[in-house]
């Protein structure tokens, strides 16, 4: 991932120093000392730390870049955007690096209770899907086996009147661990809205590398605890699935999630349903299968906040448009609401919806989405820890780093 241009090199040795002391991978060194001396990767050794790309960023005359990145655009064209990671449930805080309506690059955010200054490559390089061929781009009614493009209202209209002829045990919602702390709410308060309380979040478990990446793939799992106000957003995920399978459930409302793919579903099940109505970003099999589809904003499309594995609510921020046709899923979820309870309050704003979360759930009590700040606020404590400051503090602690 990384290319170097020995003719810039000054030597400084950050790379190295990085490789061995954060990456806790010490492939880099200097060969020919003297006139001639050249930075290279040790004897049957290569640069291929899931770390790699932060010495790009802390090379201080730009002899090693990163191949993604490499002669795309001058920096100095580029607009910087603070936001967070939602790779994992660490939330590295980064700057995204946009023109016109592209993503370029993402790199790094200093937040010394997160991330230090580093981040995985493999979560950096994860925004290219946004940009990819096969992104749904406006809204999908399935007429006579076959999915027609509808317009927003039509869409809506016709979700909205088929889920009317559901309610309690009959219909189900899957949401997402992705999803922002509003997106949540707004998905809770549809399922009240039919009565039912078959509401789950689709678990995304690994292992953790000791560092920065959380075994939760989730990046707000803890939010979804709070918002829903339960110990286990997972819980009934499995009762779901059995029911749509033994045909108990009969509508399925599922967001940003493909259940064939993530969620152990079968095909055959969701076929066999008499509503399912699907939110993603791209195509999938669980749209597919839809009778409606509602295209979705990105990570970097969107504004809203989400609560880290260490309980700090941090801010998700706008960095470029959705595609044209495409709405902003608190958007979606809102007009759902009201198509079905013409009652409900108005919603035009993102803020309306975080003042309702401030009122009801004790951990954002008098706090606005402008109070969370560049760096986050931690609102609760969890027993979770972030390897990889854990090991700074105790660097700092013994002298090993000054600052």
């Amino acid at each position: 991932r990384i290319r170097l241009d020995d003719e810039r090199c000054i030597m400084c040795s950050r790379c190295s120093r990085f490789m061995e002391e954060v990456a806790d991978d010490p492939v880099l060194g200097f060969i020919d000392r003297g006139t001639h001396t050249t930075l290279t990767v040790h004897p049957g050794r290569r640069l291929d730390s899931n770390y790699s790309l932060n010495t790009a960023d802390i090379c201080p005359v730009g002899a090693l870049t990163s191949n993604d990145f490499r002669f795309q655009m001058r920096v100095w064209f580029l607009k910087e955007t603070k936001s967070i990671d939602v790779n994992c449930g660490t939330g590295c805080n980064i700057l995204i690096w946009t023109r016109g309506n592209e993503i370029f690059r993402v790199t790094p955010r200093e937040n010394n209770k997160v991330n230090s200054c580093w981040m995985p490559d493999s979560h950096r390089l994860n925004f290219h899907y946004l940009h990819a061929e096969t992104r749904l781009t406006s809204p999908l009614v399935r007429t006579n086996g076959r999915h027609e493009i509808a317009d927003w209202f039509d869409a809506i209209e016709k979700a909205s009147q088929d889920l009317k002829g559901f309610h309690g045990d009959d219909v189900a919602f899957i949401g997402s661990g992705r999803m922002t702390n509003e997106e949540l709410y707004l998905l809770k308060q549809l399922a009240d809205t039919l009565e039912t309380d078959l509401l789950t979040l689709v678990p995304r478990f690994e292992q953790s590398d000791g560092k920065l990446i959380s075994a939760d793939r989730n990046p707000n799992t803890t939010g979804a605890r709070l918002i829903w106000a339960t110990e286990d957003p997972y819980a009934k995920l499995k009762a779901i699935r059995e029911g749509v399978a033994g045909r108990k459930i009969k509508a399925l409302v599922v967001f940003y999630e493909d259940l064939l793919a993530e969620a152990a579903f079968r095909s055959d099940d969701l076929a066999n349903l008499d509503l399912l109505i699907s939110n993603n970003i791209l195509t999938n099999g669980t749209a597919k299968a839809s009778h409606v589809v509602l295209p979705g904003a990105g990570f970097a499309e969107k504004r809203g906040s989400l609560v880290n594995i260490t309980g700090r609510l941090q801010r998700l921020n706008q960095a470029i448009l959705p595609p044209e046709g495409v709405m902003d899923d608190w958007e979606i979820l809102r007009d759902l609401i009201k198509a079905l309870d013409p009652n409900e309050p108005d919603r035009n704003i993102l803020e309306e919806v975080f003042r309702e979360i401030v009122d009801e759930v004790e951990e954002f009590e008098e706090l606005t989405l402008s109070k969370i700040g560049d760096l986050g606020l931690q609102i609760t404590e969890t027993s979770e820890i972030i390897p990889l400051l854990e090991a700074e503090q105790a660097r700092i602690a013994t002298g090993e780093i000054i600052g």
